[in-house]
């Protein structure tokens, strides 16, 4: 049978113009009665976006058309970016959408080339993949009809319920419709509610919602539960064979207090040389989850776990995330080890990768790590055998961090907003979550694997999944660099910016009130890491190699790259499967970038949403603050727990204030007062606003 990939290189080197059936049977020698199979495999490649089929049924690459393949990102206001792998987003006005929808997977054509400060137009040409066939919203109706309003604000549409098809729903329920019709040119989509949540209002339906509405699973369907409770509990002695015993060895996890999906472990001594020996040891989950199994078909789906303020969606069963595959104190359990020799100035010496058993001597929690660093001598005298270890540990954290610095690796310093539920859902503290020492010592050893195993698999040349930032945009940079000016940073007029010029503008700004107003410009002028085949390098890192090699329990990237090399330790590939490998990478790829954009937005919208409901109760209270951003429209302002909310410049009375844009300021046309980031001012909450998720603040006078 002919390969997709025999194909696209026939297409992509041998055909000069687009090329019909026959054409394509012919050069690779089918006779004219047998292309139902070529026909199938074309109509695959069709449908994955790789070729188009044109006038007179040829066939032709999209690229060589001017047409790209991408995923649609709607606006509220009914245009929207496709976002077009290892490229730059383009524009698709509102008239040219042609039906598609926030998240569609869409073949674009562009119309424009790229002007100054602006993206090249497209228009959507073919809808390849429907992502929104079930739509969570609020029913609002009578007898004979309704509709349901979308929860993704990107979806602009609002979704008709003909009377027939509103089931059990009332107005104001949560619901989630089926589109039964697909929108046309000025015509909604039409749907059937078939499933009713409950009441917008009650308590838990607010985070139920934001589960369905990005199409994530809770539950595990039955024979992924049957299979994961047909694996072992303990590791069995048949299955040490072969393996490294490393069970005598001091190995720890530092972790959060409640984290249960331990899959990574450490252990480290000084050598006579002077060099530090540290040891990595991940779990070993694909051991215990076959490939093209029930339980590794689901993990590919998920992508990765999903993290909520009250629970937990695992890209595993609990049996394996929290049982088998977590490395538990004081159990055995199987590893994929590296170890890696780092000299005093940061240089790696040499390394060895190994299947391993383990056996976690202490389970510490990040601040019990920070406790016992700092110097408490409670802790240090209840961990008295691992007290030389962690010191250690400390002294490589701050070799690897400089060596980081000094080639130009970019740290962002983004305090994390943490919300605190109580036992019915409802919020109860917001405070910011300060990078520690335990933090950067954990972040620091696993970059260092991560980038080993990725030169070490780049240079064997095999087919691989690595973790790529590209380079960024030219234009955003220069929106960058005119943001910063105006600031009065000290970035140098030059076309190019490297990863060294940004890593002085964050530390120009640590300390200074606009801190994180421009570790977020700086953050907004760069690609968004994505999981790629190709090794395209690292840009905020600073390195050519880098993947993902530290968390199999919950990404599905990490579980695939296991594989791969436990097979390269056994010399287990040949030509054929290596092939095979390449081209099912390059769609895994694909699949896991996007889960993870979905889980980081279903994440941040959670903690959004519990903010808001935290803020609800306190309107009308006063706090103080700080302005942490300027705009045309108003001002931001920060509390002291991280809560944000705008200033309309409509709600400012005391004069017309206009925005001076060199300056970052608002200003008094009258009395010249000025409002610029880093004042303090007092705030009175005036509204927080469930349904758009923003809090709303008015100007005290003191």
């Amino acid at each position: 049978m002919i390969e997709k990939e025999d194909i696209l290189l026939f297409m992509e080197k041998e055909a000069s113009k687009p090329v019909a059936l026959a054409e394509i049977g012919e050069y690779f020698r089918i006779e004219e009665g047998h292309y139902d199979s070529l026909r199938e495999v074309l109509e695959t490649l069709e449908d994955e976006g790789r070729i188009v089929r044109v006038r007179k049924g040829k066939y032709a690459l999209p690229e060589r058309l001017n047409m790209l393949v991408g995923r649609l990102q709607g606006h509220p206001r009914g245009y929207g970016f496709v976002l077009v792998e290892g490229g730059d987003d383009v524009y698709i006005p509102a008239d040219r959408m042609h039906g598609a929808m926030h998240n569609d997977r869409v073949l674009i054509k562009i119309k424009s080339a790229v002007l100054a400060g602006k993206s090249r137009e497209g228009e959507v040409v073919r809808i390849l993949d429907r992502a929104n066939e079930r739509i969570v919203g609020t029913y609002t109706g009578t007898k004979r009809y309704g509709f349901v309003v979308p929860e993704e604000k990107r979806i602009w549409q609002d979704i008709f319920i003909p009377g027939t098809a509103s089931g059990e729903a009332r107005s104001g329920d949560l619901v989630i419709a089926a589109i039964t019709r697909w929108p046309q040119e000025k015509r909604n989509p039409e749907g059937e509610i078939v499933e009713v949540l409950g009441h917008k209002d009650a308590p838990g339906i607010d985070i139920l919602g934001i589960i369905k509405k990005y199409h994530l699973e809770e539950n595990f369907p039955g024979p992924v539960l049957r299979e994961a409770e047909g694996l072992p509990s303990v590791v069995k002695g048949e299955e040490i064979i072969g393996r490294t015993d490393l069970r005598q060895l001091q190995t720890v996890t530092i972790d959060n207090d409640d984290a249960r999906d331990l899959d990574d472990a450490l252990s480290i001594e000084k050598k006579v040389n002077g060099n530090y020996l540290l040891g990595v040891h991940i779990a070993d989950v694909g051991h215990y989850v076959a490939e093209d199994s029930v339980l590794d078909k689901e993990a590919r789906k998920r992508g990765c776990s999903v993290y909520f303020p009250d629970r937990v969606i695992p890209m595993l069963p609990p049996r394996l995330s929290n049982g088998i595959c977590s490395l538990n104190e004081g159990e055995d359990r199987l590893a994929l080890t590296v170890f890696i020799e780092v000299d005093p100035g940061g240089t790696v010496i040499s390394y060895e990768i190994m299947e391993s058993v383990i056996n976690v001597a202490r389970r510490l929690s990040y601040s019990t790590v920070n406790e016992i660093i700092a110097g408490n001598e409670g802790m240090q005298r209840q961990y008295s055998e691992l007290v030389p270890d962690l010191e250690l540990m400390d002294e490589l954290r701050q070799v690897l961090k400089e060596r980081r610095r000094k080639r130009g690796s970019i740290d962002f310093n983004f305090r994390e907003r943490t919300v605190k539920l109580d036992d019915w859902g409802r919020p109860v503290e917001v405070e910011f979550r300060e990078r520690t020492v335990a933090d950067e010592m954990v972040e620091e050893f696993m970059i260092l694997a991560n980038e080993v195993i990725a030169e070490h698999v780049y240079w064997l040349n095999l087919p691989f999944i690595y973790r790529v930032h590209e380079k960024p945009n030219p234009d955003d940079i220069a929106f960058m660099r005119e943001f910063l000016h105006n600031l009065g940073y000290p970035l140098r007029a030059r076309k190019r910016v490297g990863t060294k010029n940004l890593q002085a503008v964050l530390a120009y700004a640590q300390g200074r009130p606009e801190e994180r107003l421009v570790n977020e410009v700086v953050l907004r002028s760069l690609k968004r890491a994505r999981y790629s085949a190709d090794c395209l390098g690292h840009f905020g890192l600073a390195t050519k190699f880098y993947t993902h090699f530290t968390s199999p329990i919950r990404r599905y990237p990490d579980l695939t790259i296991h594989r791969i090399i436990k097979a390269m330790l056994k010399d287990a590939l040949d030509e054929k499967q290596l092939r095979k490998l390449a081209e099912k990478l390059v769609v895994i790829a694909e699949e896991a970038s996007q889960r993870e954009r979905i889980a980081e937005e279903a994440e941040q919208e959670t903690v959004d949403l519990k903010i808001v409901e935290y803020m609800k109760a306190k309107e009308g209270q006063v706090f103080a603050g700080v302005i942490s951003g300027v705009t045309p429209f108003g001002i931001f302002v920060q509390l002291a727990n991280g809560v944000e909310g705008l200033v309309h410049v409509s709600s400012i009375t005391d004069d017309y204030y206009h925005y001076l844009e060199k300056q970052l300021a608002l200003q008094g046309e009258r009395t010249k007062k000025r409002y610029r980031i880093g004042d303090k001012v007092r705030v009175l909450l005036t509204k927080a606003n469930l349904a758009d998720r923003t809090i709303d603040f008015e100007l005290v006078d003191d």
